[in-house]
């Protein structure tokens, strides 16, 4: 078989545009073969078939540069450890992903792009399937975690501690996926919103999204004493020890990871000038500023700076948050951690680019979409 990353993109961006269509036929093609894989995935597709066609499509567009496709793949075939997922079931998907590319990119098929794709995928394949073994004898598949405190911050917004079973070791601006007894097989990601503990519990903070099956039962209907499932932590917004000061951008729920790193170099004995902006609507939706104001207390070294966009009568700082980022001074020499709404991270990352903050000092991370 011979790897061919040109002829892999050339008949993808033809796939790439019916995206829909070629995931539902996909698992049409693969719950056909074969019908009990089908337990394995939750009852709405929806989620699965988008998590789906956004890995393939990193994949595909990633073929030729293995050195950064490689951590993605062994991170992949990691979590999915949790699925249940084995080795005997990577042939079965691959036929059913050489089907789906065949059918959808037929128009320019040919032998050598059979060839290409079987080759990509047989190389995919090895890496995750080699990685979830070395990983079997370290770690569990999941931990399962008692509810230990639920705090319901707003209307909409929930401050949970879990204690694992078992030690989660897990990395400062890590997320983790949940499952709820209520949704089996449903599962969603939220950041841990601290730094490791001796005591080993860990907090999420949850936001109740409209028609969000998980983050609604974690908000609404999750008591102290249940049992949460989580699967290992994964992410790469972690703290670099490169001894600059740090800035931190927040928006909305995107603030637990931030306070994760926040509370690590606090912990860690260094003393650098760290900004924390947490930016929100309305001076309501600063749902964790108590907490922060605790922390800059007993840090001299911490400014926390909320920000609120649409109160005009608030009494603090007012505006968008990347513009008061941009506006409020320079941050040449800074590390930059930027979470929140997509829209808000790009921006803030663009204006700090702008600004001259190089883009190797910028760690950004999306705050997490649950349902």
């Amino acid at each position: 078989m011979s790897l061919n990353p040109r002829l892999v993109k050339e008949s993808f961006a033809v796939v790439e545009p019916v995206a829909d269509k070629a995931a539902a036929y996909f698992y049409g093609r693969l719950f056909a073969e074969s019908p009990h894989l089908r337990g394995m995935f939750p009852p709405a597709m929806d989620v699965q078939r988008d998590r789906l066609f956004n890995a393939l499509a990193r994949i595909a567009w990633s073929v030729d540069s293995p050195d950064g496709l490689a951590p993605f793949l062994c991170q992949l075939g990691r979590d999915h450890r949790k699925y249940g997922v084995l080795p005997e079931h990577y042939p079965v998907i691959g036929r059913a992903l050489l089907a789906t590319v065949r059918r959808f990119a037929a128009e320019i098929w040919t032998e050598e792009i059979e060839a290409a794709w079987t080759a990509a995928y047989a190389t995919a394949a090895g890496m995750m399937i080699e990685a979830a073994e070395a990983d079997a004898g370290v770690c569990p598949a999941w931990w399962t975690a008692e509810v230990i405190d639920h705090e319901r911050r707003t209307r909409d917004i929930a401050v949970i501690t879990l204690r694992p079973g078992q030690r989660l070791p897990y990395l400062p601006g890590q997320y983790v996926n949940v499952q709820t007894p209520r949704w089996p097989r449903v599962w969603r990601t939220f950041s841990i919103a601290n730094a490791p503990r001796p005591d080993n519990t860990v907090r999420l903070h949850v936001r109740a999204v409209p028609g969000g099956w998980v983050s609604t039962a974690l908000v609404e209907h999750t008591r102290i004493g249940d049992t949460l499932t989580l699967g290992p932590p994964v992410g790469t917004m972690t703290p670099a020890d490169s001894g600059r000061d740090l800035l931190c951008v927040a928006g909305g729920t995107g603030l637990a990871p931030l306070k994760a790193i926040v509370e690590h170099v606090i912990a860690s004995g260094r003393r650098p000038n760290i900004h924390l902006l947490y930016g929100a609507r309305r001076a309501n939706d600063l749902y964790d500023l108590p907490d922060l104001l605790r922390l800059e207390s007993s840090f001299p070294w911490l400014r926390v700076l909320p920000v609120v966009s649409d109160e005009p009568g608030y009494d603090g700082m007012r505006g968008r948050v990347p513009e008061v980022v941009e506006r409020f001074r320079s941050w040449a020499g800074h590390d930059a951690y930027v979470c929140g709404p997509a829209p808000m991270v790009d921006e803030t990352v663009r204006r700090l680019r702008r600004a001259g903050v190089p883009p190797a000092c910028i760690h950004r991370d999306v705050a997490l979409s649950e349902f």
